[in-house]
């Protein structure tokens, strides 16, 4: 980005255009590198005033600065002094004191004399120190960057434009991508709303007027957004502007500009703390449910929404939409209200902070509401969730055979429960006439006769479990339970068996 200082804007007809450069203007671009990268060893001042040049042969000074905005955020610049700057200026101004003043020049060299004796040096060497600090002083050591005259140009253009949106008030985008735009919405913490238009989905976001005052702060989010927008393959955004007092409209579209190198929005997985907190405690946990970041939009009338999170249930196609709401202004929270009014046919859970009081309207939307303070509470979701999963642990159960005949003679439960996609509970209650339940495992009884046989008392444990294993058993304490015995234990080294 620039500063509002390198804003080129024409306001022709009303709007607000940036003034992007043409192929013409790199060898301007060209120019600028060539004297940043011929100053290395130079003096700021130096290379201020070679551009200072250049900018009187241009007709546009601001396009000379824009491009050096630029290539200084690249350039390295360092302070070089026989002395430190700051111990010469304090030995000199001392003498210079001691002796009554400094007014004439024999006056200046005695004092700077003076100083050089008390630092052990000489006097050119102090002179040299004194205000090599300052940045008109300092040397460009290096100039690393990557850009080429083509490459500055498009940088200048992308600048130029997100610069042009510091003072936006609201931003309406429509792209190709819109769940990368949308994630970079959260993330940059702007509140958004999505509508239907006839050209498409458009993703509307809201300016600091709508909510407490206007601040650079909340126009540089304006500004980084737009990487995130220019990255997709297509995409058209419109902007009211304040320009001073003055509403104007910025237009920008597919090949306006273009995106050097990667979208700088960082890629924090989550928006924010309660949301990471939450997601970090429920991942940890086997509840049958798999959490899913920012899943698809959901139609809301002529609107989208789009939750935080999708909770999709392990054993099935089944997805519950999980939002965490924050607290906004009451005129945000409303409109968010309206638009979980208006989602039709979806499983919807709202986890809303406990300030709002919003928990009887979510209920009225048909929505299930879990009041948090703070932090989102694992079981106050899971508690949400227990009547879809009865719901679908019945189902589940009466899609299972009432009688069950595996083909293996040994299997567990839950390999059983896979084969049919099912929850363990749903293969626990059918019934499995061919098999005896073992633990967590059915085995034929031919099986279980041929074990009886192999396995005696005052056999080593290891020995039993490698009989066992032969059958496909890996469950040896419940089998040999089974079986008639029990475990005499050696230490840590093993066991032997005795006869119950």
């Amino acid at each position: 980005m620039l500063t509002k200082d390198h804003l080129r804007v024409s306001r022709a007809g009303g709007g607000y255009h940036p003034r992007f450069t043409d192929p013409d203007d790199e060898a301007l671009a060209a120019r600028v590198l060539g004297i940043y990268q011929g100053h290395v060893g130079e003096t700021r001042a130096t290379l201020s005033a070679a551009l200072t040049d250049l900018e009187r042969e241009t007709e546009d000074f601001k396009l000379v600065r824009g491009l050096a905005k630029l290539l200084e955020r690249e350039a390295t610049f360092e302070t070089r002094a026989p002395l430190d700057p700051v111990r010469a200026r304090t030995a000199a101004f001392e003498a210079a004191e001691s002796a009554d003043g400094v007014v004439a020049e024999t006056e200046r060299k005695a004092a700077l004399a003076a100083a050089a004796d008390r630092l052990g040096t000489d006097a050119a060497d102090v002179e040299a120190s004194l205000f090599a600090d300052r940045d008109d002083e300092q040397v460009l050591v290096a100039v690393e960057t990557d850009y080429d005259p083509g490459s500055l140009r498009a940088q200048y253009d992308l600048s130029l434009a997100q610069t042009a949106l510091f003072d936006a008030v609201e931003v309406r985008v429509r792209s190709s991508d819109p769940k990368a735009l949308v994630s970079a919405v959260k993330r940059l913490r702007l509140m958004y709303e999505i509508r239907r238009t006839d050209e498409g989905r458009e993703v509307v976001v809201t300016g600091p007027d709508a909510l407490f005052r206007r601040s650079q702060r909340y126009g540089t989010r304006f500004a980084r957004l737009l990487r995130t927008v220019a990255a997709a393959e297509d995409w058209h955004l419109e902007a009211d502007v304040d320009d001073r007092g003055t509403e104007r409209t910025l237009r920008l579209e597919t090949g306006d500009v273009t995106v050097p190198g990667t979208d700088p929005v960082a890629e924090p997985t989550f928006d924010s703390g309660v949301e990471s907190d939450f997601y970090a405690r429920f991942d940890a946990l086997d509840l049958g449910w798999d959490l899913v970041r920012e899943p698809e939009p959901l139609a809301a009338g002529e609107h989208v929404v789009i939750p935080d999170f999708a909770l999709d249930w392990e054993h099935s196609e089944f997805r519950v939409f999980f939002e965490i709401m924050g607290f906004w202004t009451p005129e945000y929270v409303e409109k968010k209200l309206s638009r979980f009014a208006d989602l039709e046919d979806v499983a919807f859970l709202v986890a809303y902070d406990e300030s709002l009081g919003v928990g009887e309207a979510i209920e009225a939307a048909g929505h299930r509401a879990v009041p948090y303070a703070g932090t989102v509470r694992v079981k106050d979701v899971r508690d949400a969730l227990r009547p879809y999963e009865d719901r679908l642990r019945a189902e589940s159960a009466a899609a299972v055979p009432d009688e069950l005949v595996p083909d293996a003679d040994v299997v567990t439960i839950a390999a059983l429960a896979d084969e049919y996609g099912v929850p363990e509970s749903a293969i626990e209650d059918a019934d499995v006439p061919e098999h005896e339940r073992v633990g967590r495992t059915l085995v034929r009884p031919a099986v279980l006769e041929a074990l009886a046989e192999e396995v005696e008392a005052g056999m080593a444990l290891s020995e039993a479990e490698t009989l066992l294993d032969g059958h496909g058993i890996d469950d040896a304490g419940a089998v040999l339970s089974a079986l008639g015995y029990r475990v005499e234990w050696e230490g840590l080294g093993g066991g032997t068996l005795r006869e119950k």
